[in-house]
């Protein structure tokens, strides 16, 4: 494996919580995401991801590039992160679902906070073909969390939306609705500057639907961003996002044909301008130190495979 300094990093982002969440400690908070951007501001090159993808198919990439970006579309963005890219002077880039927009809530947050809110000893989902859940503790409220969404995920996205709302109904739990951006927020990221990109309307995972119903959510999705913000699209990031399994080789035809410039996935790695820009690696900084955030960085940056869907 070659180590290539003109290579793109793209940090993947999702919920930026403004406190450490007690159930999902790992999880990055505002404090954490705050020397995450004084690193990157210090040791590397922070461009647009719209900026990136040209300057990648030019050749002409600075040394240590980084681009930032968010995915889903929760409020916290708006509220928690936005604040804190300013006041760095960065720009990162949103990919936004739709149809969870003012007052919506995508599937894995419902089964979550449902799970999080609940006030019963074990939560029995023998009917729903799922078994029986001890969540008195926060280790088995994570326990069950974990694996329920491993169960879930790649059910088909109309039987799965019916499953988690009747967990929630066992649950007896009281669901917040406020967790996801409102279209207001939408359009300020878009002008205080940042990117929006497209994540689809309902967040499926594209290798799961037939052709036209993905087709037809990643564009709906891009027409109600575009109609929101006032001008193109430009990128896409494919929900859930691993190469052969979550999308294929149809659907980044789709998406070029769709008019997007680039795409985005969850794979590990960085691109070189030999990596294919539909494709394009992703990873997610866990780490809780500054010195193994750096260390994670620098070993992720040996990973140039291309990415490339069967």
């Amino acid at each position: 494996m070659v180590f290539r300094k003109r290579s793109l990093s793209i940090l993947n982002y999702h919920g930026i919580e403004a406190q450490r969440d007690l159930l999902f400690p790992d999880a990055i908070d505002a404090s954490t995401f705050k020397w995450h951007l004084e690193l990157l501001r210090k040791y590397y090159n922070v461009l647009p991801l719209e900026k990136a993808i040209e300057l990648l198919r030019a050749g002409q990439l600075p040394s240590r590039a980084v681009c930032i970006t968010f995915d889903d579309g929760y409020a916290n963005n708006y509220e928690v992160a936005l604040p804190i890219l300013k006041k760095q002077g960065l720009v990162a880039t949103f990919f936004i679902a739709t149809g969870f927009l003012d007052g919506g809530r995508m599937w894995n947050d419902t089964l979550i906070e449902a799970i999080r809110g609940s006030e019963r000893e074990e939560l029995d989902l023998w009917e729903l073909g799922l078994g029986l859940f001890p969540i008195m503790s926060q280790k088995e409220q994570l326990a069950a969390i974990s694996h329920l969404l491993t169960v879930l995920k790649h059910q088909d996205p109309v039987e799965r939306l019916d499953k988690v709302e009747a967990i929630a109904n066992i649950s007896g739990t009281s669901l917040p609705d406020g967790l996801m951006m409102t279209s207001t927020q939408v359009r300020a990221l878009a002008a205080a500057g940042m990117e929006i990109g497209g994540h689809t309307v309902n967040h499926p995972i594209l290798a799961s639907v037939a052709v036209d119903e993905a087709r037809r959510e990643i564009v709906e999705g891009k027409e109600r961003l575009e109609a929101l913000i006032g001008k193109p699209v430009q990128v896409f990031a494919y929900p859930n996002g691993k190469a052969g399994k979550d999308y294929t080789r149809l659907h980044v035809d789709l998406v070029k044909e769709l008019g997007f410039i680039g795409a985005v996935t969850t794979e590990r790695g960085v691109a070189s301008k030999r990596q294919q820009r539909y494709q394009l690696p992703r990873f997610t900084p866990w780490d809780r130190t500054p010195g193994r955030f750096l260390l994670r960085f620098a070993l992720n940056r040996w990973n140039t495979k291309p990415v490339s869907a069967s």
